[in-house]
C-alpha cells in the first residue's frame, strides 16, 4: 500500500475551443464542397509531389469543425492511421468525418488499399458512432469521391 502513495498519474481534461462562430463554419455536405475546401487547405506545392492525407471533421449538421493534417508520405503512398483519425474525431467531438488524400500522379482511380482503408475506417466509426461520410481522392485538376461512386 505504501507504493501507491507515491504513484502519480497524468490528469486528463477534455475541452473544445473554437475560434470560429458556429454560424461562420463552412458546410461540407457534398463531395464538391469538400473538394473545394480541401484545395484551399492543401499545400499546392506538394499536391503533385508527395501523397498527403487530411481529415475534415464535422458536426451533426455537416458544419466543419476543423481539418486535421493526418500524414505526409512519399511519392506513392502515405499512412492513414485509423487510430489517429479517430483520436482527432473524438477530441473534436465530431459526429462525422471525410477522409482525403491526394494522388501526385493525377490518377483519380482508387487503389485496392484505398478501398480497404475506407472499409476499416467505416467499421471503426460505427463502433464510436462517428459517420465516415466519404473518402475523397484529390488532384490539382479534380477529385474522386468513393461515396459518390458507390465504393463505400
Amino acid at each position: 500500500m505504501e507504493a501507491l502513495k507515491n504513484f502519480q498519474v497524468a490528469e486528463i481534461e477534455l475541452s473544445y475551443k473554437s475560434k470560429v462562430a458556429a454560424k461562420d463554419r463552412p458546410v461540407a455536405n457534398r463531395s464538391s464542397a469538400c473538394y473545394e475546401l480541401l484545395l484551399k487547405n492543401w499545400d499546392m506545392d506538394k499536391i503533385e509531389l508527395v501523397e498527403q492525407s487530411k481529415v475534415i471533421l464535422l458536426n451533426r449538421a455537416n458544419h466543419v469543425l476543423g481539418i486535421f493534417d493526418l500524414s505526409t508520405g512519399g511519392t506513392c503512398g502515405t499512412v492513414i492511421d485509423i487510430k489517429l483519425v479517430m483520436i482527432a474525431a473524438l477530441k473534436m467531438n465530431a459526429s462525422a468525418l471525410v477522409i482525403s488524400h491526394n494522388h501526385p500522379t493525377g490518377n483519380l482511380k482508387p487503389s485496392t488499399q484505398d478501398i480497404l482503408i475506407t472499409e476499416k475506417l467505416v467499421a471503426a466509426g460505427k463502433l464510436l458512432t462517428i459517420d465516415v461520410n466519404d473518402h475523397i481522392i484529390i488532384t490539382a485538376n479534380g477529385y474522386y469521391s468513393l461515396a459518390d461512386q458507390g465504393d463505400m
